[in-house]
């Protein structure tokens, strides 16, 4: 129970773990995957279409997206007309079904098992936070993070930040790891196109030609759309 920061509305923990531990104890949980797959469940909700998270491209993805009348995105280095680039969903048509693998964002979104499910980033963080107090008070904020070579977590700035915008927006009774990501974005609102720019993240995609996926990321409160998981697909709740 310690782990859960039962004793806090606001909470705030990494990845896998802390969706295992926070969610069950929670009234809503905000995966937060700003590079990319929450950057893009905001695009691609705000225009009318419905994502289907899944954890791994293989033919067990393909398989998924037959079974859901969907189409299956590609991995981000693909030639594919959707893929995990923000960029590709620019003009995504209304009522398009969209299978989205991702091994952070999407991997976390399925793992909260029966608790409410909203997903963040910065573009949408007032408008997620405000909606996520009508669920209750206990919030959880779950940064994804990304993974070294071997598997393991490797936390993130810009998750981190994403989460901290989004706690920015909220009142209650904060548990120091929320507070630490509120003040790490506090410190750093002014800039946040910069920061995120120059995180190493942003820096890694920017050499792989997807700045512009970056430059969607790092624009901070532009978006309205609030995306809720039902049923297995992320619609915008708005």
């Amino acid at each position: 129970m310690i782990f859960a920061q039962t004793e806090y509305e606001i909470r705030c923990e990494w990845g896998a773990q802390g969706v295992a531990q926070l969610a069950p104890r929670s009234d809503v949980v905000i995966i937060v995957d700003v590079f990319s797959f929450s950057t893009c469940i905001d695009i691609a909700a705000a225009r009318g279409a419905l994502v289907f998270p899944f954890t791994s491209y293989d033919e067990r993805a393909h398989a998924f997206a037959k079974a859901n009348d969907a189409e299956l995105a590609a991995a981000r280095r693909n030639q594919a007309r959707y893929t995990l680039s923000p960029t590709s969903l620019l003009q995504i048509p209304r009522g398009t079904r969209l299978v989205l693998p991702s091994p952070n964002g999407a991997a976390l979104s399925l793992a909260t098992g029966q608790t409410p499910t909203l997903t963040g980033c910065l573009r949408n963080a007032r408008a997620v936070a405000h909606a996520a107090k009508n669920f209750g008070n206990r919030i959880a904020l779950i940064p994804a993070g990304e993974r070294w070579g071997d598997g393991s977590l490797r936390p993130a700035l810009e998750d981190w930040l994403g989460a901290g915008a989004i706690l920015n927006e909220l009142d209650g009774k904060f548990s120091p790891e929320a507070r630490a990501a509120r003040d790490a974005f506090s410190a750093v609102q002014s800039e946040i196109a910069d920061v995120l720019v120059n995180c190493v993240s942003g820096k890694e995609l920017s050499a792989k030609d997807f700045a512009r996926d970056v430059q969607l990321a790092g624009e901070w409160n532009v978006s309205e759309t609030v995306p809720v998981l039902r049923d297995g697909a992320y619609c915008s709740l708005m």
